[in-house]
């Protein structure tokens, strides 16, 4: 069965029953009216259905400035004319990879099978892709967090039955997408989770390391958050460190490895295959997590945490927690488990 793109219009005149072209995937029936807008005029340009409920959303994104994707995974007696709406995870995507990356290094389309779930994996770009990005004070694009936190969320509530019961999950730097969105957008996520994110933006000296990743990726590093020491206000503003306060009475779950050193599931250690990057990472992002958790504690907001000692930054680890943290999601959205679980 090969993939076949499907144009709201063509959906509406092929309705339910129809087939976009012999053998290709058939696209379950619009409603009659069409897709609708976002707000700032966002919209689904295209839907390609991967089988009946999975779905490739190219949207038209003015935040951004041309088009991201945006996979959803549907849940079984999901349709665009239901009576009912369904409780959303948002999962994001970690730096200098794409939207599909949780569905090639984890078990969350598996998970998202089972379960009485919409399941949404919207694109965050290789770089400083969980922020408006402040461009020196003028804004502009990309805007990443009006993409994800208005767009998004307004074109799948308003055309694919999302609720607006929500968690937020991610790895990496979507991770830390994950606690600020959930921090800045106080009561939009009932659940938000992290998986060794940066999740202290101002600790001395990461500003620097942030700047240094920024010029890797072939970007202006200073048009994402402003230029540190000079621009403190703005960092501070999406710092979930920062944030915590905000945080009261969202569900949490955060882990990290916090030492640099290969742990069980990484390579035999006296040769570690020179997986530097990943060691020095995931150093990095445990030293702010462990703020933060300490944070947290200092503040009374009671969260689920995992500071393991030894781990790289990869999904070896990241599988694992994804076990652990996926029930206590489930259930601060109200999502019954599925039955024989």
């Amino acid at each position: 069965m090969r993939r076949a793109g499907t144009s709201w219009l063509l959906a509406i005149s092929t309705m339910v029953a129809g087939t976009v072209a012999s053998g290709a995937v058939t696209a379950p029936a619009a409603r009659a009216a069409g897709p609708v807008a976002a707000d700032d005029g966002a919209a689904v340009a295209e839907e390609t259905w991967i089988d009946p409920r999975t779905v490739d959303l190219t949207i038209r994104t003015p935040a951004v400035g041309g088009q991201e994707k945006t996979r959803v995974m549907l849940p079984a007696g999901w349709s665009r004319t239901a009576g009912r709406t369904w409780p959303v995870v948002y999962a994001y995507q970690g730096g200098n990879d794409d939207y599909l990356s949780w569905v090639r290094g984890s078990q969350l389309a598996s998970l998202a099978a089972k379960w009485d779930v919409i399941v949404a994996l919207p694109s965050g770009g290789t770089h400083g892709g969980y922020t408006d990005w402040y461009n020196y004070g003028k804004g502009g694009t990309p805007r990443w967090e009006t993409f994800h936190t208005e767009e998004v969320l307004q074109l799948l509530e308003r055309n694919y039955r999302a609720g607006t019961r929500r968690a937020a999950l991610g790895v990496s730097s979507g991770g830390q997408g994950a606690i600020t969105y959930a921090a800045r957008h106080r009561g939009m996520f009932a659940y938000a989770v992290s998986f060794s994110g940066v999740l202290r933006l101002t600790k001395p000296g990461l500003p620097s390391m942030l700047m240094l990743q920024g010029l890797g990726f072939g970007d202006d590093p200073f048009r994402t958050w402003g230029i540190p020491g000079v621009h403190d206000a703005n960092w501070k503003a999406h710092d979930p460190y920062e944030l915590a306060e905000r945080l009261r009475g969202t569900g949490l779950y955060i882990s990290s490895g916090t030492t640099g050193l290969p742990g069980p599931y990484d390579p035999d250690p006296v040769n570690p295959n020179g997986n530097v990057a990943g060691a020095v990472g995931e150093f990095l992002v445990g030293i702010t997590a462990t703020d933060f958790v300490a944070r947290l504690k200092k503040l009374g907001i009671p969260a689920t945490t995992n500071l393991y000692v030894g781990g790289w930054h990869n999904w070896r680890y990241w599988r694992p927690e994804l076990d652990k943290a996926w029930p206590l999601m489930m259930d601060a959205l109200g999502v019954e488990a599925p039955a024989g679980s």
